[in-house]
């Protein structure tokens, strides 16, 4: 049997549904396949969307017209703003999720958008005819021709799960694991990676002492992931609470006692896993000084009796994981519902891939997500964004969009995996931007919108709300700078904050670059200031407050540009440039850089080479 579409998108995790909906909303045919339609949008690590790095790829998904912000503020149980004892560059946003909820209104988003089919059915082969996709076949042997195919199978490729010496296959969750996708791949001579993840057990509520435990609030004032989300949304949220608990010298002893039994240590487990997210065993043997470990016990759900422990990741035997639960405090009682778990699987390089996340081998190809060797649901539903909107734009015979490092995130993330690859699960930080001053929260809006809407993904209502706020924003840091205020004024504000004094008129802004001074606190002496969103208010305050750096950024980025600017030729055989190492020849001849910038970012390039390169070239 054979059908026909447009873009077919295989699996409908975070990076699937992101696929999916980018590729409908501009107009193209598509169908989502996913092993199983309960699986869709699932979360089986951490019931959160957000966090250091990955909150900032979050709003820039909303900015460019994804679905994860929209659904995230949907189903937030607690919300809070990480590392606000820092600059504003690394606030990043971070909500507790209801996981069921997210599964469901992702499910009845994606039934309900026109342009797109949902089925449920394993794909197991690639056609590809005259270096061109043509087709996906599903294991009951429908074939399905299609124009363009983007991969998004998660953790599920050829994934086997690991608890002490036991190990069989599975996908996350108990869901099946995908058979027989990666001999295909390899037919097709894409170089696959194997990776490793893991999640802590899940525990029952009521069997944990709480009273023991300190608690976490969320905060007061939350301001929603979506542009689209109203700012009153959350006024008349009740909060879960999260709570706080420790490691103890018991609970090391219990591990060390029992680490060869751990999958992780006996030599069962070959794929590599996360640095940034370790199992507990890894850290105890990573930091053998540290006498404690922070853990976190979050809410599942509002209608659920799961607790997830974050922080508390193990691959050991299940009689262990009684063991080093019971010896937490306030846990001596606590029941475990589902048992934690490491799980490995295929992924592939990513440095396979161009920039628009399409292969480079196989025209029409695309991968998103932890097939590309990342971790996390933001950076998967990131790429899977830019990837359907890639191979809809190709359809389009419109120009792909490719994000660069100084206006995204997403782009910093891309442009890592293509350019340098990755031997281990990859995570979005902000210390991975070199522009990250420039990349905040606040302003993905400003940084993106305009390109999704070009890119005919942005609605007409989204850009108009992003074009009014914008306006605001401009008028009032143009007020801020153009309304002075006398001594005599000023003085009494900044006598009662204990702040130098003024001898001369100053204008606002000028008074609130001072780092002791907020905007709030400037309305004492500002009776002419209009009422404006709190999301407004943020991005004054910042643009204003950090000018002088912003500026500065602004100016390392212009300069840089014009490395970006110098386009190499994709034919180029970079053997044959007399004067260029080896290495360099090798590592150049294999990613293919788009332009003199990206050759700059390329593990075993260096600066020598690059003037060879400008030299060969005639670029100066």
């Amino acid at each position: 049997m054979s059908e026909i579409t447009k873009i077919a998108i295989i699996g409908a995790g975070h990076a699937g549904i992101e696929a999916a909906l980018a590729s409908a909303r501009t107009g193209i045919d598509t169908v989502l396949f996913t092993m199983s339609l309960e699986s869709i949008a699932n979360m089986p690590c951490n019931p959160s969307i957000g966090g250091t790095g990955k909150g900032h790829l979050v709003y820039e998904i909303d900015a460019l017209g994804g679905e994860m912000g929209k659904a995230a503020d949907k189903v937030t149980l607690q919300s809070r703003t990480l590392n606000l004892g820092k600059g504003a560059a690394v606030h990043s946003k971070r909500v507790q999720a209801d996981r069921k909820r997210y599964h469901i209104i992702m499910k009845e988003t994606l039934e309900s958008t026109p342009n797109l089919r949902l089925v449920q059915a394993e794909i197991v082969d690639i056609g590809v005819k005259d270096g061109h996709v043509c087709s996906v076949t599903t294991k009951l042997g429908e074939v399905w021709e299609c124009e363009a195919a983007i991969i998004c199978s998660g953790t599920y490729l050829e994934s086997r799960i690991f608890v002490g010496d036991v190990n069989y296959e599975s996908g996350p969750d108990g869901f099946l694991a995908s058979k027989g996708l990666s001999a295909c791949l390899e037919n097709l001579g894409i170089k696959l990676l194997r990776f490793k993840t893991g999640t802590p057990s899940r525990v029952k509520r009521s069997t944990i002492d709480f009273s023991e435990l300190e608690v976490q609030n969320g905060e007061e004032s939350i301001t929603p992931y979506s542009s689209q989300t109203p700012d009153d949304y959350f006024d008349t949220l009740q909060q879960l609470p999260c709570h706080v608990v420790y490691t103890n010298a018991q609970t090391h002893r219990i591990i060390r006692d029992n680490i060869t039994r751990s999958a992780m240590y006996s030599g069962q487990i070959h794929g590599t896993g996360p640095r940034y997210c370790p199992s507990i065993e890894d850290k105890l043997t990573r930091f053998a000084d540290k006498e404690r470990h922070q853990l976190f016990v979050e809410p599942v759900g509002a209608d659920t009796e799961e607790m997830y422990i974050q922080g508390f990741s193990t691959s050991l035997p299940v009689d262990v994981q009684h063991e080093m639960l019971a010896s937490l405090t306030g846990f001596k009682n606590a029941q475990i519902m589902r048992y934690a778990y490491a799980i490995e699987y295929d992924c592939i390089d990513p440095t396979q891939l161009l920039a628009t996340l399409e292969f480079k081998a196989i025209n029409g190809l695309y991968g998103a997500g932890q097939f590309n060797g990342t971790s996390g649901y933001e950076e998967a539903a990131a790429q899977g964004l830019i990837a359907g909107l890639n191979a809809s734009l190709k359809i389009r015979n419109m120009s792909p969009l490719i994000l660069t490092r100084a206006e995204s995130y997403i782009g910093t993330l891309i442009d890592d995996l293509v350019t340098k690859g990755t031997n281990e699960p990859y995570r979005m930080m902000t210390s991975r931007s070199e522009y990250r001053l420039l990349l905040r929260q606040d302003n993905a809006d400003r940084r993106l919108t305009q390109k999704g809407y070009d890119a005919g993904l942005v609605t007409k209502s989204q850009y108009d709300a992003y074009l009014k706020k914008q306006e605001l924003i401009d008028k009032e840091i143009e007020r801020l700078n153009t309304t002075y205020i006398s001594p005599k004024v000023a003085n009494k504000l900044l006598n009662r904050l204990e702040l130098t004094p003024i001898s001369t008129g100053f204008s606002l802004s000028e008074l609130l670059k001072r780092p002791q001074l907020t905007y709030e606190q400037l309305a004492e002496i500002d009776a002419k200031r209009p009422k404006l969103p709190k999301r407004v208010v943020t991005t004054v305050e910042v643009t204003v407050k950090y000018e002088g750096y912003i500026k500065r950024q602004i100016n390392e980025v212009e300069r840089q540009e014009k490395l970006e600017t110098k386009r190499l030729p994709e034919s180029l055989d970079y053997s044959a440039i007399k004067g260029l190492r080896i290495e360099a020849a090798q590592k150049l001849n294999s990613i293919k850089p788009l332009t003199i910038g990206q050759a700059t970012r390329i593990s075993g390039v260096n600066p020598a080479d690059i003037s060879v390169l400008l030299i060969y070239l005639g670029m100066k």
